[in-house]
């Protein structure tokens, strides 16, 4: 029955993108909904940004092995991440108007700054999408028994083909139905799952003390900068991200995409929560699952102590949470790579050419994201990999950008080459480096910004004074 389900529940999003197509009558439709969402769609397409594999079976699995300081990047981080785009972020962006963040670096830096942003932030996409195909390659292995790889491929097509027909509205409204369905169905299932395990006091007595610290213990300065590049990962580096600026622009005011924005990150710190709760609980039930396959240990704990209908709700709720977030992340990437990295290599398309464009490069990213899938297993290592790529090349630019004039395209060029080549040597080069790589990145790339203001307010000096002197 639970296997049934499954499959009539992921079938049922295509006749939503079927519907949501009827919306889609120009590229700013198909990307930004044409910036219609009222602020229920609006928090609820937010909030699908993050909820997904990684939240799900990732951070409980993570939660089942070290604690709360194993998953500050997510949930903390990411939930973070939406709070500070609301407060600092979303009024500034939507009064621009733009289509993409590549739009936005295009128009106030120039075409090669956002080319190279775009590649950059597209990059990060491969392997969110991918681990989003793992998780639904887990689910059908495990309910149906077919091999991991099929049961990819199966929930590949399904995601493409609402996500192809619908774009942006499929996106919004399958995200409005799967939040209810993910809140619901997690509340339902932590109900149940603690009154047949001894309620909270049992798992915080079955659980080390230290998991439940959210700062490191006796800790030296090496420890700290790893806690704060945790945060930071997520936490600023996807704040510059094509998925979260689309969810967030698709919004009908700026007033509602602040508060959208902040409503969805405090909303996925609660709702996250239990997650984690499920994860300890999991933990003290299937020790063996904690080193041998800890990805398992939330389907196996509903499976085997939980009745139908609970079953039900978490299938539910997980399938709701990786769909929606799949089709985001398989949107994003794809509406980059047509508008930004394709588009500009033709005159004059017409917007019905620049649809089709953005439309065959979801399959692009889907194909990329299903090769990395199949070569790797691990869902949180592929989404927490992500981000450090944006963190140290287009977060920089991005703030620079909207808080001060003085931002420059030269000061964009070196924060991306110095911060990305920063990243890249000390990951590659330095053996157990004392400042994280990412930190080094996020420093260079914010001294790269200060060069280029200073070296074109010293080339301006000299040419000023050339020209008074000739």
């Amino acid at each position: 029955m639970v296997a049934t389900f499954v499959l009539v529940y992921m079938l049922m999003m295509i006749p939503i993108g079927i519907y949501a197509s009827k919306r889609v009558k120009s590229s700013q439709d198909f990307a930004l909904a044409g910036r219609h969402l009222p602020f229920s769609m609006a928090m609820a397409t937010v909030f699908a940004t993050w909820f997904g594999s990684e939240t799900f079976m990732g951070a409980g699995s993570r939660m089942a092995e070290g604690g709360f300081l194993s998953v500050i990047e997510d949930p903390f981080g990411a939930g973070l991440c939406l709070i500070l785009i609301g407060f600092f972020f979303a009024k500034k962006l939507y009064a621009r108007h733009n289509l993409t963040i590549g739009d936005y670096f295009h128009e106030r830096y120039n075409k090669v700054v956002a080319t190279m942003l775009s590649v950059a932030i597209i990059l990060t996409y491969f392997g969110w999408v991918a681990a989003q195909f793992v998780a639904l390659g887990i689910i059908l292995n495990l309910l149906l028994g077919i091999p991991a790889i099929t049961g990819m491929l199966i929930a590949a097509i399904i995601i493409v083909i609402y996500t192809y027909i619908g774009g942006m509205w499929a996106v919004s409204i399958t995200d409005t139905v799967q939040m209810a369905v993910i809140v619901i169905g997690l509340i339902v299932i932590l109900v149940e799952v603690l009154s047949q395990n001894g309620g909270v006091s049992s798992i915080i007595a079955n659980t080390p003390s230290d998991f439940f610290r959210v700062t490191p213990s006796d800790a030296t300065t090496k420890d700290w900068l790893a806690w704060v590049a945790a945060w930071m990962t997520i936490g600023l580096g996807s704040i510059p991200q094509q998925d979260v600026y689309q969810r967030v622009m698709s919004a009908k005011s700026a007033v509602i995409a602040k508060w959208a924005s902040v409503s969805a990150g405090v909303l996925y710190f609660t709702i996250a929560l239990i997650p984690l709760t499920l994860g300890l609980i999991a933990r003290i039930k299937y020790p063996e699952l904690v080193i041998s396959d800890p990805q398992q240990l939330l389907p196996t704990l509903i499976l085997d102590n939980t009745n139908m209908i609970t079953q039900i709700f978490f299938f539910g709720a997980l399938l709701s949470a990786i769909m929606s977030t799949a089709s985001g992340a398989l949107l994003a990437p794809a509406t980059l790579l047509g508008e930004n990295v394709i588009k500009p290599f033709y005159n004059n398309i017409s917007d019905k050419t620049r649809l089709s464009i953005i439309r065959f490069s979801i399959i692009v990213v889907a194909l990329g994201a299903l090769a990395l899938a199949s070569s790797q297993g691990s869902i949180y290592e592929l989404v927490s990999g992500a981000y450090s790529i944006t963190l140290v090349s287009a977060f920089i630019p991005l703030v620079f950008g909207l808080y001060t004039h003085k931002a420059n395209s030269l000061g964009a060029l070196f924060a991306i080459i110095l911060g990305a080549g920063g990243w890249q040597f000390t990951e590659l080069y330095v053996t157990d480096p004392m400042v994280p790589a990412t930190l080094v990145g996020l420093g260079l790339s914010f001294s790269g910004m200060l060069l280029g203001i200073l070296l074109e307010k010293h080339i301006h000096k000299v040419t000023h004074h050339f020209r008074k002197t000739t």
